[in-house]
């Protein structure tokens, strides 16, 4: 299966991107399943450098919801948003009550970044009509950036989502946050519209890739 809790899936999605396709080079190619290696960084603390991406179930709820909290927060400092002017933030907004439901009701897939035991990374995906679906609260914890643990986590949503029969994918985005914009650019999603809405101080930013 996709996520069997003891190695990290390889996606077969080799992306349009050279960092896609690098990262295939290099951990992809020949293989079925295959365990993660976190680089290992001495600040971090990680000890083992075993990592795998997992399936997210209830008793994963809590964890998650802090970690998309604290991933967005970094977000929300660097652009001025609160509770106060921007309360719907995914930084702000995020519950366990919100997390459960998706899961359990609208039976979102959603899958984590596991370092050594603990949630470093996490998304979901929301299915659409037309074989479609929204790619939602990509994130890793700040300590844990820079490491490629963002780059796996979306190529496996690549994977996960053809899996279940999607040929498109699309994302939301604060707009202004264009070293974002720029890092999904490079593994081909295009920008297709922006849009305001009064209850974010910021603009929206949409994006799609073809999944092919």
């Amino acid at each position: 299966g996709l996520d069997d809790g003891l190695k990290c899936p390889l996606t077969r999605f080799r992306g349009s991107s050279p960092q896609g396709r690098a990262f295939w080079s290099r951990n992809h190619r020949g293989m079925g399943f295959a365990r993660c290696l976190c680089k290992t960084n001495a600040k971090l603390a990680i000890k083992g450098d075993r990592c795998m991406i997992q399936s997210v179930n209830n008793n994963n709820i809590k964890e998650c919801v802090d970690v998309i909290k604290e991933s967005f927060l970094t977000v929300a400092n660097e652009f001025g948003f609160t509770i106060e002017n921007a309360p719907r933030f995914t930084a702000f907004a995020t519950t366990e009550q919100r997390l459960s439901w998706q899961l359990n009701n609208e039976k979102r897939p959603m899958y984590a970044f596991i370092v050594d035991g603990k949630i470093v990374g996490y998304y979901s995906l929301a299915l659409q009509d037309n074989k479609e679906c929204e790619l939602n609260n990509l994130c890793v914890l700040p300590q844990f950036r820079h490491q490629g643990i963002g780059e796996k986590l979306l190529l496996h949503s690549f994977h996960t989502a053809k899996g279940l029969g999607c040929l498109k994918m699309n994302i939301g985005i604060v707009e202004e946050n264009q070293v974002l914009k720029l890092w999904y650019e490079s593994f081909g999603f295009k920008h297709i519209k922006t849009q305001k809405f009064d209850f974010f101080p910021f603009t929206c930013g949409y994006m799609e890739l073809k999944l092919t």
